[in-house]
């Protein structure tokens, strides 16, 4: 029986190599996209590059928590337990747009909806499995300001949304690997490189020097997610945010405010209906490498 990963955001981009090349290390990979007629063609190139390749594809919009909710069911139904969860769906949204549960996009997106995903899929979480995820350097630069979250007259700038919800992706993997550490299921976080997709925007091209003098292609950013993913070398490895050549680095001063993912996190589980989770000692470190 293979080892199951469950992936979002795989119809382009470096979630689109990361699905092949799971599929190449032998797992069976059930992909969760809001196109689906994008991921069945995404299912035949791999399976064209991994013949008989098991892959699925389950419909989910991250961005809406119902679609969330559907989807975690649908994968708790059909397939067994979860090896490997990434969470590399990802948008940027260039105007000020709000998700049918009224929050604004790019974090509906990018934080809430792999939040509420991740805690549906958590007791399927096979001892010593992996959760994987994708985030960026720029979380250096966010502020945790959740009131623009809700609020439709706040100021909007791309910039700012997508560093936000950057900033939040890293403080959640830091709360959730303290949460999980009792459980042997690991949590990392990682910058992949600003990688030429089609996410990258025209602020983002200003913005790249001071991010990396360098921009990779979609093989080269999804390595740090496959090396986190399938290496031996980070086995038992908690609790730490990875740069794009999988080197565990210092994420923010920010990011590593204890107090401050832990009020993430129950804004978070307020937001997408879930009961604020707390632990015994938030401050306990559960890195180690």
């Amino acid at each position: 029986m293979t080892r199951l990963a469950v992936i979002t955001g795989t119809t382009h981009g470096i979630g689109r190599v990361t699905s092949r090349e799971l599929a190449r290390a032998g797992m069976t990979v059930v992909m969760l996209c809001r196109n689906m007629e994008a991921a069945r063609e995404v299912r035949r190139d791999i399976q064209t590059a991994v013949p008989s390749a098991p892959v699925h594809v389950v419909h989910c919009d991250l961005a809406s928590l119902t679609s969330v909710r559907t989807a975690a069911s649908e994968v708790s139904r059909r397939f067994g337990p979860i090896a490997l969860l990434v969470n590399n769906a990802g948008i940027v949204s260039t105007r000020r747009r709000f998700s049918t549960d009224g929050f604004e996009l790019t974090f509906a997106t990018n934080q809430l909806g792999p939040f509420l995903l991740t805690g549906l899929l958590r007791d399927r979480m096979a001892p010593g499995s992996r959760i994987v995820n994708v985030a960026s350097r720029i979380h250096a630069r966010g502020r945790l300001d959740l009131a623009g979250v809700t609020d439709v007259a706040a100021p909007y700038r791309s910039f700012r949304a997508y560093a936000r919800s950057k900033l939040a992706n890293v403080m959640w993997s830091f709360a959730l690997a303290r949460r999980l550490a009792g459980d042997g299921v690991t949590v990392n976080c990682l910058h992949p490189g600003v990688v030429a997709s089609n996410l990258l925007p025209r602020w983002l091209q200003v913005v790249k020097p001071l991010v990396t003098p360098v921009t990779f292609d979609n093989e080269r950013g999804a390595r740090t997610t496959l090396h986190l993913a399938l290496s031996d070398s980070v086995e038992g490895v908690t609790g730490l945010y990875f740069d794009e050549h999988g080197i565990a680095q210092p994420a923010s001063a920010t990011a590593n405010d204890v107090a401050l993912q832990e009020r993430l996190w129950e804004q978070c589980a307020r937001w997408t209906g879930g009961a604020p989770s707390t632990v015994t000692d938030p401050v306990a470190s559960v890195a180690t490498a």
